[in-house]
């Protein structure tokens, strides 16, 4: 005998009541879907904010599985320029600095507890941070030697003035060269401290006749073996900035040319400045024959130099004194040079 389904067995009411649950788990069915849905679309969208804010650090930045650098779970567009910095880690250190490519970086490492085992890692570019330190110590050092040395300068000096007067002539060239030395450790120790102590400009009316006048002091007094041509085509004309600081600008220029010229092949050189006045500028360009350039990229680095001789804090001091006059310092491409930049005063102009 065929036995009948169990529905068939069930009375109206407990069918009613059968059929009302069975669409209500199907409702729920549905509702469950809807929200599984929706749970799925956040996760999506916070996966993604998640992401987005990761690509926004300017900075490298990992997450591999821990402690492993080769299995990286995660990684930001900035990272893949520094592949192999991952690689110098060392993850016993929480915070380390590690440098590459010419860069200093800070190291960060945090660990992920629980199931979610991986380990983050920042790298935050500090090289700025390093350099001003870096320079801050070197200027206590350079001030201090500079503030030393000035007295026994000072005292050679004056000896060497008094020698001068009661020697043969014959020996006089000797003194004359001495003087010249000492001049430059002067020239030296003065930029040493000016540089260390910051950069403060007066403005006033200042002749260019006058700043061609000291060029040509500094072109006789500097000693140099070659034969060098020097141009200056100023106009008869006033402009408003810092006379001494403008003057002691100017100077280091001359005294690159003059070492360039003295490090070129030729046995003769032309170093040549020119004045012109351009829209918001006045401008100076100084040009010379001399060696090229070795690296241009700490041509304005302070204790940097590119020349075989220098105490590179010419140019960096240069850099200071027309950023101070809210100017600028160009390097030129076609000629071996520089362009210097004074902005002019609006209000006192002539």
């Amino acid at each position: 005998m065929q036995e009948r389904p169990l529905v068939e067995n069930l009375k109206d009411v407990e069918k009613e009541d059968l059929k009302k649950s069975l669409e209500e788990v199907i409702e729920r069915t549905f509702d469950l879907e809807k929200e599984y849905k929706l749970l799925k679309k956040s996760v999506k969208e916070f996966q993604n904010l998640i992401t987005q804010v990761i690509e926004s650090q300017p900075n490298p930045m990992w997450i591999v599985e821990e402690n492993d650098s080769d299995n990286i779970f995660f990684q930001n567009s900035a990272s893949k320029n520094f592949s192999s910095l991952i690689k110098e880690i060392d993850f016993r250190l929480k915070e380390q600095e590690i440098e590459q490519k010419n860069r200093i970086f800070l190291i960060k490492i945090n660990s992920v507890d629980g199931d979610f085992k991986k380990t983050i890692i920042t790298a935050t570019d500090i090289t700025e941070q390093k350099r001003s330190e870096r320079l801050a110590s070197m200027g206590q050092v350079a001030a201090h030697l500079a503030h030393e040395i000035r007295n026994p300068i000072g005292s050679i000096s004056l000896l060497s003035s008094t020698l001068a007067r009661y020697i043969d002539d014959d020996y006089k060239p000797l003194v004359e060269e001495i003087r010249k030395s000492i001049s430059r450790v002067e020239r030296i120790i003065k930029s040493t401290l000016l540089f260390t102590k910051g950069i403060g400009i007066t403005k006033r009316k200042i002749s260019l006749e006058k700043l061609k006048e000291e060029i040509k002091l500094a072109y006789e007094s500097y000693p140099s073996t070659k034969e060098i041509k020097l141009d200056i085509e100023f106009s008869e004309k006033d402009i408003f900035a810092d006379f001494d600081l403008l003057t002691i600008t100017l100077q280091n220029f001359l005294y690159n040319a003059i070492d360039a010229i003295e490090e070129a092949p030729d046995e003769s050189g032309e170093i040549k400045f020119s004045f012109k006045s351009e829209a918001r500028y006045d401008t100076i360009t100084v040009t010379d024959s001399g060696a090229a350039i070795k690296n241009k990229n700490i041509l304005y680095e302070p204790f940097q130099t590119t020349k075989t001789k220098g105490h590179g804090l010419g140019l960096a001091l240069a850099l200071e004194i027309i950023k101070a006059h809210d100017g600028k310092i160009e390097l030129l491409n076609k000629t071996k040079g520089f362009k210097i930049y004074l902005k002019r005063d609006q209000t006192t102009r002539k």
